[in-house]
């Protein structure tokens, strides 16, 4: 058994073997390695590195640090047994480390380890992963600080018989937060490979997103949402909210449907996923319409299996039942979390929500009568879709035109709903010099708000913004 010092300065002897996986969590191995993965995040700049100047200071800082990554290997050493399915990426993992300390902590490496890495490979409902690594958590911190967090796959039989028929997405994977470092005590529910140091970028073979936190959101969000704005939600809508394992299941298929969207329909070309600048309301167009795709499929998995003669397995039984849950997640979470979360620069995936309740309020599917929100639910379907199609609809031309000429398109789907900033030179019309120009003089042109909240999401952020707060960190056993 392991002793430590509360910074892990020291340690005596090894910590004992951990076999199970069930319970790590609570293992002396695993408590050695986050204390002493927190310890060396405080003395990492931004790149990852611990400076080193010559100093009396830098020269205490990297004997300190040598300490902390010896508790770091011990600590996956003694964990390893209880994770067989990824050895090859723990003993990589040894390496990489052992490798950034006797570089004397430069900016970490871990390409050799991440490339072992291969959560894709078992997904099977309750494997288990420890993973290590230092890395930026989007939507979290974007300093490359070390992490460490055990993780759960979710990955329920309907899923699986979903990605294996029509949904195919052999890259993606959803986990369970089971413990963490500081840097998912945030609003991070992602973990992506090109988010770790490394000194080149390989072909990435996976993409993570952790449901239990979007779950466990959006449960708190929409319940105190819709008791402020005194919206009846439907029955099935309403159980989401007291039930933590059905909703998680909901955001896995929402969210599979989704990720396998932003490469595929009629694209201009790659309006997502290729890092490039442009403006922020072409980010809200492409969330928003892998959003409304996976709410399409789950309207056309719903018919077509209420529309069956013969009894359907156990797992169709699933799908059925999470197609319409799906289908509350992508309007409830949009309308009521998307919207009024985050700042007001250049917040794509706010705009977003803020596009989708416009737009079916000036449909007439969404009312805010006498201060009370409702829906005329037999029409909300056809409206979501509808807008999903517009989106289609603009991509579709898009293929024909310039990239200029294609973000003009949107602003002005855009604007045809939402209305802009009475100071915006978008909206007035862009001068010519701007317009014969570079695009670079299109996107500076963009104001950080340039479609301000409605007058209904200034009152709604208002009364919501500790319940917004207060999901900052949050896991699915916290309510």
């Amino acid at each position: 058994m392991s002793i430590i010092t509360p910074h892990t300065q020291a340690i005596i002897g090894e910590p004992e073997v951990v076999e199970d996986a069930a319970r790590v969590e609570e293992s002396a191995a695993w408590m050695l390695l986050k204390d002493a993965a927190i310890a060396i995040r405080e003395l990492q700049v931004k790149d990852g590195s611990i400076p080193s100047t010559g100093s009396g200071q830098a020269a205490a800082d990297h004997e300190k640090a040598r300490h902390h990554v010896d508790a770091i290997v011990a600590g996956i050493r003694a964990l390893s047994p209880a994770f067989p399915h990824d050895a090859a990426y723990l003993e990589a993992l040894v390496i990489d480390f052992q490798r950034w300390a006797d570089g004397g902590f430069g900016v970490p490496d871990f390409l050799d380890s991440l490339v072992a890495f291969q959560p894709q490979q078992n997904r099977v409902d309750g494997i288990r992963h420890l993973v290590v690594f230092p890395m930026y958590t989007q939507n979290g911190s974007s300093d490359r600080l070390v992490e460490a967090l055990i993780v759960e796959t979710i990955w329920p039989e309907f899923i699986a018989e979903l990605e294996a028929g029509d949904y195919g997405n052999k890259l993606f994977v959803s986990l369970r937060l089971i413990d963490f470092t500081p840097g998912y005590d945030t609003n991070s529910a992602v973990l992506f490979p090109e988010t770790v140091a490394m000194r080149e970028i390989p072909t990435f073979t996976w993409g993570a997103i952790f449901q239990d936190r979007e779950a466990a959101r959006y449960r708190r969000v929409v319940r105190a949402a819709s008791e402020i704005t005194k919206l009846d939600l439907p029955d099935d809508a309403a159980r989401m909210l007291d039930d933590q394992a059905l909703t998680e299941k909901t955001f896995v298929m929402w969210d599979i449907i989704h990720d396998r969207t932003h490469m595929r329909g009629d694209l201009p070309f790659d309006p997502f996923m290729i890092k490039q600048r442009m403006p922020f309301f072409l980010y809200s167009l492409e969330e928003l319409r892998c959003d409304l795709t996976a709410f399409r499929e789950s309207v056309k998995i719903q018919k077509a299996l209420s529309a069956r003669t013969d009894a359907l397995s156990d797992a169709e039984q699933e799908m059925l039942e999470h197609s319409g849950l799906v289908q509350y997640a992508v309007i409830f979470d949009r309308i009521f979390r998307f919207a009024i979360t985050g700042s007001r620069v250049r917040n794509y995936d706010g705009l977003g929500g803020q596009l989708l309740f416009a737009w079916l309020h000036q449909r007439g599917v969404l009312h805010w009568t006498d201060t009370q929100l409702a829906f005329d639910w037999a029409g909300v379907a056809d409206a979501v879709v509808a807008l999903g199609d517009a989106i289609d609809e603009l991509y579709w031309r898009s293929i024909d035109r310039p990239k200029t000429a294609h973000w003009l398109a949107a602003y002005d789907l855009v604007r045809s709903t939402l209305t802009p900033n009475p100071a915006s030179v978008w909206a007035r019309g862009l001068p010519d010099e701007v317009l014969a120009g570079a695009p670079k003089g299109y996107t500076d042109a963009v104001l950080d708000d340039e479609f301000p909240l409605s007058m209904f999401f200034e009152a709604l952020q208002k009364k919501m913004k500790p319940v917004i707060e207060s999901t900052v960190g949050i896991r699915g056993t916290d309510d």
